[in-house]
């Protein structure tokens, strides 16, 4: 049963994994139409949304050519994306829950992938999460920035990335004992989890403007002595010669006439 499932599970991750990038092809080609852009402008977003963070993760680690190129299906399954939101203008409530659900699914799938592809290169733990939640967020990133847009993992969202470090986080300790398969699943179930979760609890880390420090600043320093600056020592009195100089009352201006 065991060798079974050794062998089913790997097929089953790389549908999640080319579901992935479908569905976020047809989310960049679904961008590309509300921006009203011609074909090339559906098959960059779409590309560059499902394709990106996995081609920025292989570029980093320096493992030769980035997997999406080498695979014909990466990319054929992008430009079907891009093809299918070029024709069906998706939206309204099933299509968002939809998305949703699955989007969820293949964060923790790409995920867990950026992060085991860093262990087997040689990094540590902390590279690992980095190249995780890159493989995961990074095309995103890139599409929002070719839009003119601030990406949508820098805040104002619910949680996105943050499922994606929970992913990583779970899947890294299996890895190190030799329970890939079991480390993916494991990454699926917490990415999707936590994501769905965050959206429907709508879930947001906090920004500075809610976090408010009780900081009181001094209003003056104090000297050593006790003294603040504001109990400035009085001025010393005018010397004998400097005295001389000042008008005596006899040069002061006459009075006038009565």
């Amino acid at each position: 049963m065991t060798a079974q499932l050794g062998e089913v599970l790997p097929n089953v991750f790389r549908g999640i994994d080319l579901t992935g990038v479908f569905l976020n092809g047809v989310l960049g080609g679904t961008i590309a139409r509300q921006r009203r852009f011609d074909l090339v402008g559906f098959a960059i977003l779409a590309i560059v949304s499902a394709l990106g963070g996995g081609m920025l993760r292989d570029t980093l680690l320096q493992v030769g050519t980035p997997v999406a190129l080498t695979d014909p299906y990466y990319l054929a399954t992008a430009l079907a994306g891009a093809a299918v939101a070029f024709v069906v203008p998706l939206k309204g409530r099933w299509w968002n829950r939809t998305f949703l659900v699955a989007d969820g699914i293949v964060l923790g799938c790409w995920s867990a992938t950026g992060a085991t592809k860093a262990l087997a290169a040689g990094l540590g733990v902390l590279p690992a999460i980095l190249l995780g939640v890159t493989t995961a967020v990074g095309g995103g990133m890139i599409r929002d920035v070719a839009v003119g847009q601030v990406p949508a993992v820098f805040g104002g969202n619910t949680l996105y990335a943050t499922p994606a470090v929970f992913a990583c986080l779970a899947t890294i300790p299996l890895h190190s004992r030799g329970l890939d398969n079991l480390g993916m699943l494991a990454a699926i179930f917490v990415g999707a989890g936590v994501s769905i979760l965050a959206h429907w609890r709508q879930w947001r880390l906090p920004d500075p403007d809610s976090v408010h420090l009780p900081v009181r600043w001094p209003n003056r320093r104090r000297r050593p002595g006790g003294a603040g600056t504001d109990d400035a020592a009085p001025a010393p009195a005018p010397a004998a010669d400097d005295a001389a100089s000042t008008p005596a009352a006899d040069d002061a201006a006459p009075a006038p006439a009565a």
